[in-house]
């Protein structure tokens, strides 16, 4: 199944400057696979103090772009539209290369766990051929 923005807008509560996907080009909601994309131009509001001069996309906004992407295949399912998903934890983040203008960060996102209203997954932001992030996170589901 593929998305757009506007079908995105409609499943996670996220919106600009923080809504850091800009499409789902796969997901799987009974597998709890997800592959999204976020295209870097240079125009996020975080730029412009992340470091003049030398423009590196923060470490967090790649995860929480990881983040979305998932939260986007989890609040698909019927028992979770219209909710919201809250960070809880993080776990086992390495950054491995600097994204910046001009790159398109392709995500993605694997559900490995569940328990209830916790859903735990696993993400692996790619520039081209190359991880940029990857890691473990843990999110609860609420109103």
């Amino acid at each position: 199944m593929k998305l757009n923005i506007e079908q995105i807008k409609e499943i996670i509560p996220h919106r600009d400057p923080m809504l850091m996907v800009d499409s789902i080009e796969e997901m799987d909601i009974e597998a709890g696979t997800v592959t999204g994309t976020k295209h870097v131009t240079g125009d996020e509001l975080f730029f412009k103090g992340h470091f003049p001069g030398n423009p590196v996309m923060p470490g967090v906004f790649i995860i929480e772009a990881l983040a979305q992407t998932g939260a986007t295949a989890i609040l698909s399912r019927e028992e979770f539209r219209g909710k919201t998903g809250y960070f809880a934890s993080w776990d086992k983040i390495k950054f491995r290369r600097m994204v910046r203008p001009g790159d398109t960060l392709t995500l993605h996102v694997k559900v490995i766990k569940e328990r209830g209203k916790m859903i735990v997954a696993e993400g692996v932001a790619m520039v081209g051929e190359e991880k940029a992030a990857q890691g473990i996170f843990t999110c609860a589901i609420g109103d």
